[in-house]
């Protein structure tokens, strides 16, 4: 599968509440095109985000087709202490991208 691209704060105060900004490099595949011999090529998407944050999720999230190449994803929670923020991206074959980042209460 490709990279995931994140933007996350390094710090925020306790209860601040941040804005993450992820982006993932996936060629889709909707399943519906066909390739030089008339055949179908399979479908190959994003179907599914989480985001956990010390363990407890924060964010889910479930894709169809229509989703774009490379897509965008924002979201925005509360940090009620340090920890990490674990993001995953996974692909219809089972294929999995996780990034982490720390937030720390300054």
């Amino acid at each position: 599968m490709a990279k995931a691209r994140v933007k996350a704060p390094k710090t925020a105060a306790a209860g601040e509440l941040v804005t993450i900004k992820t982006l993932v490099n996936h060629k889709m595949e909707s399943g519906r095109r066909k390739d030089g011999d008339g055949n179908l090529i399979p479908r190959k998407i994003i179907n599914a985000f989480s985001a956990t944050f010390g363990g407890e999720e924060v964010v889910s999230a479930s894709f169809e087709p229509a989703i774009s190449t490379n897509p965008y994803f924002q979201f925005s929670f509360n940090v009620p202490a340090t920890g990490d923020l674990v993001m995953k991206w996974t692909d219809d074959d089972g294929s999995t991208v996780e990034q982490t980042k720390t937030i720390t209460v300054a």
